[in-house]
């Protein structure tokens, strides 16, 4: 029997031991269709399809877990141990404890970069990809100045939420958007039991590569729908990066909210129908 509208379908908890030794936490929801949601930096897996059930009540089973040092599970064994190969062998211990042969991946930011460089080395894992807001360009190397950036943001958290927020400089963000931004930080920050580990995660993703060159995109072979933003709302994640990836990745297609409007990325139940829609094809 299908669960009635807005009703939760039965969850289990996960918990899964990692590339070297992390503890995962996460959980599982649903039959159906295999897909993984695998958020981004500071997140949390909530901050995926922000709390929907939409996946689940329409016929997938959705899993999801925290990356390693963030919300519940346990940070990594030393503090550079962030970067994206263990971020991508964590993701294939959650699919081997689950049995799972192949999967939807859907990713945001450090999410989607996790999944591309698993769709990449492992592709006979990897059924469909929804890539949302990517932010990661290979040809514009890490400037000292950004990555100066990350590690203020690594310095501020260790002093806690205010010194993040007071390092993030909201007001580099557009009025218009200040508000939402800045309780969405605290929310996410706030769900974090080990906060000094995503502070060394701060300082070690951005210095990590998932691919070195856009044309090794190329050689996907799975439907595959990117999720931009517009630079307005989310600074953070070009729009230009999101078409790059679109225009790379043989077949995808690209959605973007209107101008104007507030990201699909942000919206859960829209971005859980992309999802679904994708997950169909897969």
């Amino acid at each position: 029997m299908e669960p009635a509208a807005g009703e939760r379908t039965p969850e289990s908890e996960l918990s899964v031991v990692g590339a070297d030794g992390v503890t995962l936490s996460g959980d599982r929801a649903g039959e159906g269709t295999p897909v993984v949601l695998l958020h981004g930096l500071t997140a949390t897996r909530r901050y995926v399809v922000m709390g929907s059930r939409a996946l689940e009540r329409s016929g997938h089973l959705v899993v999801s877990y925290d990356a390693r040092g963030h919300g519940r599970s346990s940070p990594a064994l030393e503090p550079g141990a962030y970067g994206y190969e263990l971020l991508a062998g964590d993701l294939v211990a959650v699919l081997d404890e689950l049995a799972l042969e192949r999967v939807v991946l859907a990713g945001a930011s450090m999410g989607a970069h996790t999944a591309l460089r698993l769709a990449l080395s492992s592709p006979e894992r990897v059924s469909g990809l929804v890539l949302i807001t990517p932010s990661f360009d290979p040809e514009n190397s890490r400037e000292q100045a950004e990555l100066a950036r990350w590690d203020a943001l690594a310095r501020g958290l260790r002093e806690g939420v205010e010194g993040f927020i007071d390092a993030y400089e909201l007001d580099g963000v557009p009025e218009a958007w200040r508000g939402t931004v800045e309780t969405v930080l605290r929310q996410r920050l706030a769900a974090h039991e080990h906060p000094l580990a995503v502070a060394d995660a701060l300082e070690a993703v951005p210095r990590s590569r998932p691919f070195e060159r856009f044309d090794e995109l190329t050689a996907l072979r799975v439907p595959t729908v990117v999720v931009g933003s517009r630079d307005g709302a989310d600074p953070g994640h070009p729009l230009a990066v999101a078409e790059r990836y679109a225009a790379a990745i043989p077949g995808a297609s690209l959605v973007v909210e209107e101008p104007g409007s507030s990201p699909t990325a942000w919206q859960g139940g829209q971005l859980s129908r992309v999802i679904g829609e994708l997950a169909a094809r897969a």
